[in-house]
Formats: C-alpha cells, structure tokens, sequence
C-alpha cells in the first residue's frame, strides 16, 4: 500500500473510533470483542481495529481496505431498505460513473454467469445472502450482502441460441446513506472480482 492509500485508511480508521462502542456494534452491525469490530465483508470474516483492518486473515493493503473504513465510520443505526430496487444510474452522481460500473460490476461477470448458476448456492451462503423468488423475465437471481448494509440484487440470464447472457446489479434506495456513491460502486466491483474468484476456485 502507497503512503498515501495508507493514511487515508487510518484516517478513517480514527472517524470510526471516534464513534461510542455501543453505537458501531448497531451501526455496522458487529461484534465487539477484544478491541476489535467483528462483521462479515466480501464473503469473508473481517476485523476492524484501531490501526488495522484484517479480511480473511489478512491485513488488507490497498482500496479494499479504505472502503470498508469508510463504510463503517458513515454508516448509521437505519436499516437497510431492500424495496424499491434502484439502478446504480439513479443514485444522485451515479451517471458519472455508470461506464465504470457497468463495465467493472455487472459486463466482467457475463463470460461466468453459466458458472454462477451451478455455484449460486455456495455464493450465497459465503455472502450470507438469498435467492430472490417469483422473479420474472431472468433465469436466476440472488441478493448478496458484501457489507452488511449493502445487499447487492443480481439479475441474471443465460446465454441462449439467440442472445447472450445478462447481468444487472441493482441496490437498495438508502445504499447511499452507508457509503459516498463512488463506494457503492466500488462495493459492486469487489464483490464481481470476489464471485469470480470464487466460482474458479469452487471448479478446482
């Protein structure tokens, strides 16, 4: 991690303690114990400390990092809305970085969705998610909860003779309450690089 990225995360590292125990344990939700946070994150066990974040046993070194610092030094004691679905483009600022979203979120899983399918119940238990039932027009859907308070919609459609496949990621109306919107769309594109190294492994 460059200085930089590294000052970032521990500045928001301090925001987060900042806020009273009692409030971060709600907030996030998490776990508190031996002066650590502990919550789920990218389908992995995730440890917020003072001066650290560690993500699957591992000291987070980069981006990932910061954007789970923000998230749990913005995000508040409101629930999660899982109704109306709202379109990354629809949140205020999400036009300007629709391009990016759509290409590094929802067009790099295409080449797996076949994967996807077979795997989607191993995906969802990682992710502690659900399938999302009596969806109409798609051949699978499932939600996904890469932050505790961002559950990810996904859409999907296998290729056919006719037409490829489809993907689209929709989010919940308050997702940009818990995060900037630049961290909305950086959640859904961890979370596409998380679910494809996921569905390789789970071929080996």
């Amino acid at each position: 991690m460059s200085e930089n990225l590294l000052h970032i995360q521990k500045e928001y590292l301090q925001k987060v303690w900042l806020r009273p125990i009692r409030e971060l344990k709600e907030s996030l939700p998490a776990r508190y114990e031996n002066k650590g946070l502990y919550f789920q994150a990218f389908g992995e066990p995730c440890e917020v400390r003072r001066d650290e974040i560690i993500l699957g046993g591992e000291i987070l070194r980069g981006a990932e990092g910061i954007l789970i610092a923000i998230y749990s030094s913005l995000v508040t004691t409101e629930p999660a809305q899982l109704q109306p679905l709202k379109a990354f483009r629809q949140f205020p600022g999400g036009m300007g970085y629709q391009p990016a979203f759509a290409m590094n979120a929802e067009r790099i899983l295409i080449p797996h969705v076949e994967s996807i399918q077979k795997r989607k119940e191993e995906l969802i238990a990682r992710f502690s998610g659900n399938l999302n039932k009596d969806v109409k027009r798609y051949d699978f859907s499932f939600t996904l909860y890469p932050l505790p308070k961002i559950p990810l919609y996904y859409l999907f459609n296998l290729p056919n003779e006719e037409f490829p496949a489809t993907v689209t990621c929709l989010f919940s109306p308050n997702a940009d309450r818990f995060l900037p919107v630049e961290g909305v769309a950086d959640t859904a594109e961890y979370t596409a690089k998380k679910i494809i190294q996921l569905v390789t492994e789970f071929k080996s």
